[in-house]
């Protein structure tokens, strides 16, 4: 007999990183049968080239689930395994994207985990773009896959509001919270047949794009606003970036928009207060000040702590 509070689905999980590997766990806590993990191959990494899993591989092992890990997707073999599963349902949170002989094979199809409000951050870095946009509010959706990225029929929605100094960091950990509780409703509507879904509305989609090293490098001919917004839509990773005087590249963590300081400085001069605990950069507009910083092979640290030993950068 079915546990009332599962939906009773057969379910196998895709994912790669942490993001996914919680939901994971909290579907299985909440007694969802998962019959296998699909995720990315091991890596080799460090110094001595050690092959590393996936978050999620980590955690299906620990749980004891059986883990597939193919190198390509629409390989014969791989998609005979997953229709020997005889799944009812694939769930897909932060994992590659599927071709059609993969995700039409569930007789319930496959759903997706996407932290956006879909249609709006169609794409693979919907949380930083959201923030680095200036977006007040964001949410997650599930949706079913279809043949283009991310523009299957909606399944449930869920908002939240964006604070002014929130990092993706900090929204990350919220949405993947609100992610976990999102796709178990998910698999229960779908399962008991209450769930329909609905096409994605036709205007207002917006992109969000993977992100590369030289959309991290800070321009400080934006407005202050706009240079703070892409600082805690970077942080903590991939990172913004400034550049300092002597060239020298600066992870920048942490900024604030002092309300205290009126004088315009030029974009991107760099000014140290006359106490020399505080940072400041131009921009369009006011400035703003770098709280929390990492240069080049140092540790992260407060902007107090750094001035300390770059006094030098700074005449």
């Amino acid at each position: 007999m079915t546990d009332l509070n599962t939906s009773g689905l057969r379910i196998v999980f895709f994912g790669t990183p942490e993001f996914a590997a919680y939901i994971l766990e909290y579907l299985v806590k909440e007694g969802e049968q998962i019959v296998a993990v699909v995720t990315t191959p091991e890596k080799q990494q460090g110094r001595g080239l050690k092959s590393k899993p996936t978050v999620v591989q980590e955690a299906a092992q620990k749980l004891g689930i059986p883990v597939l890990a193919p190198e390509k997707l629409a390989d014969p073999t791989f998609v005979t395994q997953l229709r020997a599963l005889d799944a009812d349902i694939f769930c897909i949170v932060a994992y590659k994207i599927l071709p059609r002989e993969v995700f039409s094979i569930p007789r319930l199809g496959a759903f997706n985990v996407h932290t956006s409000l879909l249609p709006k951050y169609r794409g693979a870095a919907p949380m930083n773009w959201a923030i680095m946009n200036g977006e007040t509010r964001t949410g997650v959706t599930t949706f079913l896959l279809d043949n283009k990225v991310d523009t299957g029929n909606i399944l449930l929605q869920a908002a939240v509001p964006i604070g002014p100094d929130e990092t993706v960091g900090e929204l990350h950990d919220r949405l993947m919270h609100l992610g976990a509780q999102l796709a178990s409703e998910t698999l229960h509507g779908l399962a008991n047949g209450l769930l329909r879904s609905h096409p994605q509305a036709g205007i207002g989609a917006t992109p969000a794009p993977k992100i590369f090293p030289a959309d991290c490098i800070i321009d400080f001919s934006k407005s202050a606003e706009q240079v703070h917004n892409k600082i805690r839509g970077l942080s903590p990773f991939p990172t913004a970036i400034a550049i300092l005087p002597n060239s020298e590249k600066l992870k920048v963590y942490r900024s604030a928009l002092p309300g205290d300081i009126h004088i315009k400085y030029e974009a991107g001069e760099f000014r140290v207060s006359e106490d020399k605990r505080r940072l400041y950069v131009g921009t369009s507009t006011t400035p703003v000040e770098l709280l929390e910083v990492q240069r080049e092979n140092k540790k992260r640290m407060t902007t107090e702590e750094f001035l300390r030993g770059a006094r030098n950068l700074f005449i």
